[in-house]
């Protein structure tokens, strides 16, 4: 059976109503969070369907808990999609677009524990359900764009960049280029080719973000 979004079994409250936070009272207990996303890695890996009643057996912990510490299925199905992804650090030296390169293309920018087929699976279960999609950008993918954005805000104030460019909309450009590479052209980046042209596109939106561009590494160029 192939993975698919959360069913009707998948409603974490059986009337549909979002469990109350939890508030004083008794501690959690140690290791359910991770014994619940775990089961629910489990789940997708083997290509079964993320449902309570699986990720109770699976993980031994009862619907109260899994209640008391996810909102919902669709959150925590989110949640074991970025397993193994990492926040990235891009450091702001002096050379920003180095830098801004060398984020988006180093070998395990993804973190080493993301898989290609998990990725896959990820891009096909959240264009599938706009719910997820949501859930996983909100919880997941805006915070790693924070490192990002500090580079692109940095050559702004150093006056590399033009200060009248809209940061937001940069980052979805660039990471455009990476996400085409897997669902359109469906190619690796193991391979050395893809990750050069995404680089040289990388260049071309940096360029445009510049305030002169004849200065955004000629090495590129060579």
């Amino acid at each position: 059976m192939t993975a698919t979004a959360p069913s009707a079994e998948a409603a974490v409250r059986p009337d549909g109503v979002a469990p109350a936070r939890r508030g004083p009272g008794r501690p959690r207990a140690e290791g359910h969070d991770e014994r619940i996303l775990d089961a629910a890695v489990a789940l997708l890996d083997r290509g079964e369907e993320v449902t309570v009643g699986r990720v109770v057996e699976l993980s031994g912990v009862s619907r109260a808990a899994l209640y008391r510490r996810w909102p919902s299925m669709t959150d925590l199905l989110a949640a074991a999609l970025d397993v193994g992804r990492e926040v990235p650090t891009v450091p702001v030296g002096d050379d920003l677009l180095a830098s801004l390169l060398d984020g988006y293309t180093l070998p395990g920018a993804a973190g080493a524990g993301y898989s290609d087929e998990r990725f896959r699976l990820r891009i096909r279960l959240a264009m599938t359900d706009r719910k997820l999609a949501r859930a996983y950008w909100r919880s997941h993918v805006a915070r790693r764009r924070g490192a990002i954005s500090d580079v692109l805000a940095e050559g702004i104030r150093r006056g590399e960049l033009r200060d009248d460019i809209d940061i937001d909309a940069c980052i979805d450009l660039m990471n455009g280029v990476f996400y085409y590479q897997y669902v359109v052209r469906g190619v690796s980046f193991d391979d050395p080719g893809v990750v050069d042209r995404c680089r040289q596109a990388l260049l071309v939106a940096w360029r445009g973000m510049a305030v002169d561009p004849s200065h955004a590494h000629p090495m590129e160029d060579e």
